[in-house]
């Protein structure tokens, strides 16, 4: 019979790619989660990963597991908390992911509050300037830049954000001065790498109309280090600017962006109570946290 433990060793290894991360993550040893893993493919008579270039993957036996493991795995957190009911205040461990420059600039007072209001509860914030996968459970949930178009997902709209062109006073001062559009082909501009541009709505500077990009990261963090620091012009968050003093917006009337941030969580996690107070929370902390930094851009 196959037993939980296994199951869940099996949906660590599918989640890291790894026996080894997903030793770490379980706090067992690589050979442990190596037996478990094979103790499972014993059982059902198929192998389950396929060791590849960037680590375990999952077979198509392996693809079919998952989808139960993921609907015991669920089962198993609805009953604890129908079992144990809710407190006064939020427990457990609850991971964000989000693109890099909210999970910098944005998210950390917000779910620093939260977790001064919630002792127990751990939040761990996954930034990485890719999209986060909610079916392989990289995070509980996501913040997004746009609305995905497939998956078993629901998606909440949180509130909108603004960005501007942007340039440190010591970079205005040492350079031909902007006045339109058109000057800044004679400036260096950052921006994002353009192959490595994951969603549409980063695609900032085409919209601009900047063509050539000198120095270029898939990073808006290290965009936003080359503006402080004097290195270059590029279209930065308003709600990063607070958080260096000498940056300041140029071409506010030819240059001003909207865009969106949506809190994504996988469909069966509806259900779950823990989630529902702790995203009612997190959105309601990320609005008044943009509206307070934009009034200071």
């Amino acid at each position: 019979m196959v037993q939980w433990d296994d199951l869940r060793v099996f949906l660590a290894v599918a989640r890291e790619e790894s026996l080894s991360a997903a030793g770490r993550r379980l706090n067992v040893d690589p050979a442990t989660v190596g037996r478990r893993v094979g103790r499972l493919e014993t059982a059902f008579e198929a192998p389950l990963f396929v060791k590849s270039p960037t680590g375990y993957a999952l077979t198509d036996a392996g693809q079919r597991l998952m989808n139960h493991a993921l609907r015991v795995e669920q089962s198993l957190q609805e009953a604890t908390e129908e079992m144990v009911g809710q407190s006064s205040g939020l427990s457990g461990q609850i991971r964000i992911g989000a693109p890099d420059g909210v999970a910098n600039y944005l998210l950390p007072q917000v779910c620093a509050r939260i977790a001064e209001e919630n002792p127990d509860l751990d939040i761990q914030i996954v930034a990485l300037p890719r999209i986060v996968s909610l079916s392989r459970r990289e995070a509980d949930l996501v913040v997004a830049v746009s609305v995905p178009s497939a998956g078993r997902l629901t998606v909440q709209k949180i509130t909108d954000y603004k960005l501007h062109l942007a340039a440190s006073r010591r970079y205005l001062r040492t350079h031909p001065k902007i006045e339109t559009v058109a000057d800044l082909k004679d400036h260096l501009v950052t921006g994002y790498i353009p192959d490595m541009i994951f969603d549409k709505e980063l695609d900032y500077l085409n919209e601009v109309g900047v063509e050539r990009v000198r120095l270029a990261s898939n990073s808006a963090a290290v965009q936003f280090n080359w503006v402080r620091t004097g290195s270059g012009i590029g279209v930065v968050h308003d709600f990063a600017i607070p958080s260096a003093r000498r940056v300041v917006k140029i071409l506010e009337e030819d240059v001003s962006l909207t865009r969106s941030f949506y809190l994504i969580r996988h469909a069966d996690d509806r259900r779950l109570e823990r989630l529902n107070r702790f995203s009612e929370a997190l959105c309601e902390g990320m609005r008044q946290e943009v509206a307070r930094l934009e009034s200071q851009a």
